[in-house]
Protein backbone atom coordinates (compact mmCIF):
# COMPACT_ATOMS: atom_id res chain seq x y z
CA UNK A 1 0.00 0.00 0.00
CA UNK A 2 1.43 3.22 -1.48
CA UNK A 3 1.07 6.14 1.09
CA UNK A 4 2.64 9.14 2.76
CA UNK A 5 4.89 7.92 4.67
CA UNK A 6 5.89 4.61 3.84
CA UNK A 7 9.85 3.98 2.59
CA UNK A 8 9.55 2.29 -0.64
CA UNK A 9 12.63 0.39 -2.74
CA UNK A 10 13.12 2.05 -6.12
CA UNK A 11 12.66 -0.88 -8.76
CA UNK A 12 13.92 1.35 -11.61
CA UNK A 13 16.07 3.71 -13.36
CA UNK A 14 19.54 4.96 -12.18
CA UNK A 15 18.41 4.77 -8.43
CA UNK A 16 17.37 1.29 -8.46
CA UNK A 17 17.94 -0.59 -5.18
CA UNK A 18 17.85 2.82 -3.10
CA UNK A 19 15.51 3.60 -0.93
CA UNK A 20 13.41 6.43 -0.45
CA UNK A 21 10.48 8.03 1.11
CA UNK A 22 6.79 8.96 -0.70
CA UNK A 23 5.84 12.13 0.03
CA UNK A 24 2.67 12.51 -2.03
CA UNK A 25 0.20 10.37 -4.28
CA UNK A 26 0.14 12.61 -7.11
CA UNK A 27 -2.70 10.32 -9.03
CA UNK A 28 -3.79 6.43 -9.53
CA UNK A 29 -0.18 6.38 -11.55
CA UNK A 30 2.01 8.52 -9.70
CA UNK A 31 4.15 9.43 -6.47
CA UNK A 32 6.09 11.99 -5.21
CA UNK A 33 8.85 10.66 -3.06
CA UNK A 34 12.43 12.26 -1.78
CA UNK A 35 15.50 10.35 -0.01
CA UNK A 36 16.19 13.03 0.89
CA UNK A 37 19.12 13.09 -1.57
CA UNK A 38 21.03 14.00 1.34
CA UNK A 39 20.84 10.69 2.93
CA UNK A 40 19.91 8.00 0.45
CA UNK A 41 20.91 9.74 -3.04
CA UNK A 42 17.24 9.64 -4.13
CA UNK A 43 16.69 13.17 -5.94
CA UNK A 44 13.19 14.83 -4.94
CA UNK A 45 11.03 13.58 -8.69
CA UNK A 46 8.18 11.91 -9.65
CA UNK A 47 8.05 7.99 -10.33
CA UNK A 48 5.71 5.68 -11.55
CA UNK A 49 3.84 4.19 -8.27
CA UNK A 50 4.63 0.57 -10.76
CA UNK A 51 8.66 1.07 -9.82
CA UNK A 52 8.37 1.27 -6.05
CA UNK A 53 8.37 -1.75 -4.24
CA UNK A 54 6.71 -1.04 -0.16
CA UNK A 55 8.21 -1.92 2.79
CA UNK A 56 6.86 -2.23 6.28
CA UNK A 57 7.92 0.68 7.38
CA UNK A 58 6.64 3.77 7.64
CA UNK A 59 7.68 7.60 9.08
CA UNK A 60 5.07 10.02 10.21
CA UNK A 61 5.03 12.87 7.32
CA UNK A 62 2.07 15.00 6.26
CA UNK A 63 1.65 14.97 2.37
CA UNK A 64 4.42 17.21 0.61
CA UNK A 65 6.63 17.10 3.54
CA UNK A 66 9.87 19.09 2.40
CA UNK A 67 12.98 17.00 2.60
CA UNK A 68 14.21 19.06 5.47
CA UNK A 69 11.38 17.53 7.62
CA UNK A 70 11.25 14.18 5.88
CA UNK A 71 15.23 13.50 7.26
CA UNK A 72 13.66 14.90 10.56
CA UNK A 73 10.90 12.32 10.93
CA UNK A 74 13.35 9.66 9.75
CA UNK A 75 16.33 10.33 12.15
CA UNK A 76 12.89 10.27 14.55
CA UNK A 77 11.87 7.34 14.09
CA UNK A 78 15.28 6.04 14.28
CA UNK A 79 15.63 4.56 10.53
CA UNK A 80 18.72 6.87 9.44
CA UNK A 81 20.84 3.66 9.67
CA UNK A 82 18.38 1.52 7.41
CA UNK A 83 17.94 3.88 4.84
CA UNK A 84 22.08 4.58 4.20
CA UNK A 85 22.22 0.78 4.06
CA UNK A 86 21.09 0.71 0.64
Amino acid sequence: MIEAGRICVKTAGREAGLKCVVVDILDERFALVTGPESLTGVKRRRVNIRHLQPTELKVEIRRGASDERTAEAIEKAGLTRVLKAA
